[in-house]
């Protein structure tokens, strides 16, 4: 300790450090801190790795007190520790920036020393005092980072994905309850952004709950198939160099148990040490999700826009004043955030992308890029959609006499009228109603082309919404 007893000073390769005497984490970290600040977002962000990380320690020392290569007393302060962090405590001495050069050796150095200083204090040691309970040579005995890191990742993300299923299937529900309020709701269709067929707004709701209820059961299946294999136990590059034989499957098998996820070891070591191909995978279903997420705030914007110079046929809540200059106007603003978090989501896709490409030979050492854009894509779209779900889409309101007016002014309601008067009389009625401004309705009584009696008939929901095919007379 200095003598102000502020700092302790630790040792490593490149020299000495000051090291603030209440942190858990030492010198390794600490040079880590000192070189990146880049991201500004510490491992503490996301509590699930920091837990994936401790579960993994845990799991490692299990494995190493069984085979007699850890001593009775070393393990258990280790296992208490790594318990501790698991239940939530000294999550804030994970400061390493999620950004890191070293293949995540920082991140694996943290979780280190913050689990050595803690189990040392449990034996009545001060921290630091490594010659009690080594960083390296106990806590991270038979592994390395290249195994515990990217097995960490894997595990938190199967701990964490859960809320992400969480919150995509309520706002399916959310949707799919609007589908059935407003299933009565007679509008037009529209492609190309023209007048199309008509249809109610609650198909136009349930399809939005259907194209994203694939996407929760892709994901549903996702995260079972790919994070499961982990490479524990491959230490360096997958041939297990400074593992007893029979650590790899001890190990595992203890994760598997403390986690409460069916992990599985890897077939091939030196494969799963390089390959990102998993994360790929995984985030380009996040982005797919994104994506559909965008489109349908695209389409939620477009139907409140006006209020009386747009489309109008729904409202939106009204969260917040729209503009500084112009009294009274309201913005959509929580499909604008949506549609923001999936354009971050999907370059968070392409820089992992990137990165999973830009490994080379037995390791990616751009995988704290993946971890990070993995973690925050599936923090981003678990928010905002808890955000659209509670602030718009539970709140919004059918302006159902607008869109009945629309879709009867419409010349799209022609397509309905073709069967029973013939596609000839259809685009004549049709250019008519251009040319003149007048309705559809109007110009087919006026030609007497169908009586009152037949038009109700047709224009009936029902009969237009759904596959009904009327030969035309003869």
């Amino acid at each position: 300790m200095s003598a102000a007893a502020s700092f302790r000073v630790e040792k490593d390769l490149l020299g000495t450090l000051e090291v603030p005497a209440e942190a858990y984490y030492g010198i390794q970290t600490l040079r880590a801190v000192h070189n990146f600040r880049l991201s500004g977002v510490p491992l503490a962000h996301y509590p699930k790795l920091v837990v994936g990380l401790a579960m993994v320690k845990q799991a490692s020392a299990d494995a190493n007190r069984e085979l007699g290569h850890l001593s009775a007393a070393k393990h258990t302060a280790i296992s208490t520790a790594c318990a501790r962090i698991i239940q939530g405590e000294f999550h804030e001495q994970f400061v390493v920036d999620m950004i890191q050069g070293g293949a995540g050796t920082s991140t694996n150095m943290n979780a280190n020393e913050v689990i050595a200083n803690i189990a040392l204090e449990a034996m009545g040691h001060e921290k630091g005092e490594y010659q009690y309970l080594h960083p390296n040579n106990d806590v991270n005995m038979a592994q390395s980072t290249n195994d515990a890191y990217p097995t960490a990742i894997r595990l938190g993300l199967l701990l964490g994905h859960d809320s992400l299923l969480t919150a995509l299937d309520k706002l399916i529900q959310s949707l799919a309850a609007k589908g059935l309020a407003f299933g009565h709701v007679l509008k037009m269709g529209r492609t190309q952004l023209q007048d199309a067929v008509p249809m109610t707004l609650g198909q136009e709701f349930r399809a939005f709950a259907t194209t994203l209820g694939e996407d929760l059961q892709h994901l549903k299946l996702l995260a079972p198939t790919l994070l499961t294999e982990v490479n524990l136990g491959g230490t360096a590059i997958g041939t297990g160099i400074n593992a007893d034989p029979k650590y790899q499957a001890l190990a595992v098998k203890r994760l598997a148990i403390i986690s409460g996820h069916p992990l599985t070891p890897a077939a091939d070591l030196i494969e799963a040490t390089s390959d990102m191909g998993a994360f790929v995978l995984f985030s380009g279903m996040l982005k797919r999700t994104a994506v559909k997420l965008s489109k349908i705030c695209n389409d939620l914007r477009l139907l409140s826009s006006g209020p009386r110079t747009g489309i109008n046929e729904i409202n939106l809540p009204p969260r917040q004043p729209g503009s500084s200059i112009m009294p009274g106007k309201v913005n959509p603003v929580i499909p604008e955030a949506v549609n923001q978090v999936a354009f971050e989501v999907i370059g968070n896709d392409l820089a992992l992308t990137m990165a999973a490409e830009g490994g080379q030979l037995q390791l990616n050492v751009m995988e704290p890029l993946i971890a990070y854009k993995i973690f925050d894509s599936i923090r981003l779209l678990t928010r905002a959609m808890d955000m659209l779900r509670e602030l718009c889409i539970d709140g919004i309101s059918a302006n159902e006499a607008h869109c009945r007016a629309l879709m009867e002014n419409s010349i799209g309601l022609i397509t309905a009228l073709n069967p029973y008067i013939g596609y000839e009389n259809a685009t004549r009625i049709a250019k008519l109603a251009l040319d003149s401004g007048r309705g559809v309705l109007e110009l087919v009584r006026e030609e007497q082309l169908l009586d009152d009696a037949e038009l109700a008939e047709i224009l009936r929901p029902e009969n237009m919404i759904a596959p009904r095919l009327v030969p035309l007379q003869a």
